[in-house]
């Protein structure tokens, strides 16, 4: 979920990152606090409610987000029904997607950079011990770009198996969608070096958005 985007601009962007993480810290604590079905069902309005106020687009892209969600909820729900305690697995998947879509709703709504810097800082008293943060750091942001971008990759040698044999999709994409990782791993260790090297390089975002 941290490569989400969003796909407009809206007011939360300008807000501190490190005050949104805390404030989900927060509701995630109050989601826990309850077991109880009403107040679950509340919270979870509630926070459609946020995915409405910046429009439709922005409501439509985040409801998309939550869709592999529906498979553990099937899970939970029928484990809770077979054990004849379904308010129970109901409580627990509301409390999942709410907390999944605010977790979501930070993410989409945080510039990378802005995010980085609260890990910057929240790493700063281990640089005391000799660990390099900046090499920490750029590791996180490589993990966030490259992870969007091979599910892309995949995705388009999906399509190609698809377009080019009747077999289902299987293992078969598993060694060419590894030698695309290993090329574009070896593109940007070339970066890196034309770069100075990690040292030199810092974690950057010309576009302002993640």
């Amino acid at each position: 979920m941290i490569s989400l985007t969003s796909p407009v601009e809206t007011r939360a962007h300008g807000w501190p990152a490190g005050a949104k993480l805390i404030a989900l810290c927060g509701a995630i604590v109050v989601l826990f606090a309850t077991d109880t079905l009403v107040p679950h069902a509340i919270y979870l309005c509630l926070t459609l409610g946020l995915y409405a106020l910046p429009g439709r687009r922005f409501l439509r892209t985040g409801m998309s987000r939550l869709r592999p969600l529906w498979i553990f909820a099937a899970v939970i729900l029928i484990w809770h029904v077979v054990t004849s305690d379904p308010m129970a697995g109901l409580v627990i998947v509301l409390r999942m997607v709410t907390a999944v879509a605010l977790a979501n709703l930070v993410t989409m709504t945080t510039r990378l950079t802005d995010m980085m810097a609260v890990v910057r800082w929240l790493l700063t008293p281990l640089r005391r011990f000799g660990l390099r943060t900046e090499a920490v750091e750029l590791a996180m942001a490589l993990v966030i770009r490259f992870t969007p971008v091979l599910a892309e990759k995949g995705h388009m040698l999906t399509l190609a198996w698809r377009a080019r044999a009747v077999r289902r999709v299987g293992w078969h994409i598993v060694t060419p969608l590894a030698a695309l990782a290993i090329d574009d791993a070896e593109h940007v260790a070339e970066a890196l070096r034309a770069r100075g090297g990690v040292a030199a390089t810092q974690v950057d975002h010309p576009g302002g958005r993640q």
